[in-house]
């Protein structure tokens, strides 16, 4: 048998790719390392995913929007930048564009879970847990998978979907552009007396960099970015002097700070692949694109992936088409390099200029910030990206 689409990865980029292509007459299969009761059940990973209005819109097209619980979902009406030891902020405020809001805030493991279940009732998506690709062979119509226990897979469309590391990248000989930024972030819950009236900060201080995400109540995630020998010993630390040393941190700005979750760090490595298509294969997610988090930009390139892909996949299918011809391929890599590659650069350059202490930078870091706040123009255009629907 021969599959039409082979996704490695069920994360939630492969996952939702999956049911964006199911009901179409697709034969697809998705291959994972993790058990099956994983997928089902995802642990507490600490990230908060935040969802502009075109991915939401998405979600739901999808049928995961609906799945997830009310309270694993967070209003993200404005949000701030601060610079320094300074008052002073740069404001985006969702009704500078005519919104309510400019997003919202899903914890990672609630959409994991809503796209697991979803896919799970498609019956023309094939499911295979706890197995691994050990090699990976091209033909002239098809790519050959041979997986850890010898069975081999035939597809005529492979898709990479297993994270910025990706090693189904390396197999395809993809190479990507890594920026090792030399820190590592910190993410947990935390509760906090003053409230943060769903307004979502970025705050480059100096020597790090604090973000905090207004969760539901007087509870948001916080992510702290030091150099990973500092995270370690603030992950050793007991929860009453942890909550002391964030509220320290924030300046109490937040009042008494608690602890309401467990901490979890990840090193920051940002990933732009060389290419995002070769030979009857495309990469998706993070393994295309892997983002630094301060724009909050990942998964929302995840999912502009998902669609585009898919689009260009079901196009082909839609024309009796082969749906892996260069042709098709090419489409996608168009589209999603466009859409991506000036905000990863940006975001790279913004990373480089704020988190630079140095006496002439932390200058321009202020002035910068106080230019961007009397362009309204500027404010209205970020607003109006982060609320559209398409």
């Amino acid at each position: 048998m021969i599959h039409d689409v082979a996704i490695i990865g069920a994360g939630p980029a492969g996952l939702c790719l999956a049911r964006a292509l199911s009901g179409h007459g697709l034969s697809i299969v998705l291959l994972e390392r993790q058990a099956e009761a994983e997928l089902a059940e995802p642990a507490f990973d600490g990230r908060e995913i935040a969802l502009t209005h075109a991915s939401q819109a998405l979600l739901e097209k999808l049928g995961l929007w609906s799945r997830l619980p009310a309270d694993e979902v967070a209003v993200l009406r404005d949000a701030q930048v601060l610079n320094g030891p300074s008052l002073f902020a740069l404001k985006i405020r969702a009704e500078q564009a005519g919104a309510e809001r400019l997003g919202h805030l899903v914890a990672n493991r609630a959409i994991r879970r809503a796209a697991f279940e979803a896919v799970a009732e498609c019956a023309d998506v094939q499911l295979r847990c706890a197995v691994s690709v050990r090699a990976i062979r091209h033909a002239e119509r098809e790519v050959q998978l041979e997986l850890a226990d010898g069975e081999v897979l035939h597809t005529r469309l492979l898709v990479a979907a297993d994270s910025r590391f990706s090693e189904t990248r390396r197999q395809l000989g993809i190479g990507a552009r890594l920026k090792d930024f030399g820190k590592t972030m910190l993410v947990c819950r935390m509760d906090h007396e003053q409230p943060h009236r769903q307004t979502a900060w970025e705050w480059f201080g100096y020597g790090q960099t604090l973000a905090l995400l207004p969760l539901n109540g007087n509870q948001s995630s916080v992510v702290l970015t030091l150099p990973p020998r500092e995270i370690e010993r603030l992950r050793a630390l007991d929860e009453e002097a942890f909550a002391r040393e964030m509220e320290q941190r924030f300046d109490r700005r937040l009042g008494a700070m608690r602890l309401a979750s467990a901490r979890h760090a990840y090193p920051l490595v940002g990933a732009y692949a060389e290419r995002l298509v070769g030979p009857r294969c495309a990469l998706l997610g993070d393994a295309a694109v892997g983002m630094h988090p301060v724009t909050a930009h990942g998964f929302n390139f995840g999912l502009g992936s998902v669609q585009r892909l898919a689009e260009a996949v079901l196009a082909a299918h839609a024309r009796r088409e082969d749906i892996a011809v260069p042709a098709v391929l090419a489409r996608y890599e168009r589209q999603h390099r466009l859409a991506t590659w000036p905000l990863y650069q940006a975001t790279n350059l913004l990373v480089d200029v704020y988190t630079n202490d140095r006496l002439p930078a932390k200058l321009l870091r202020g002035a910068g910030l106080r230019v961007a706040q009397g362009l309204l123009p500027l404010k209205k255009g970020i607003a109006r990206h982060l609320t559209a629907r398409a």
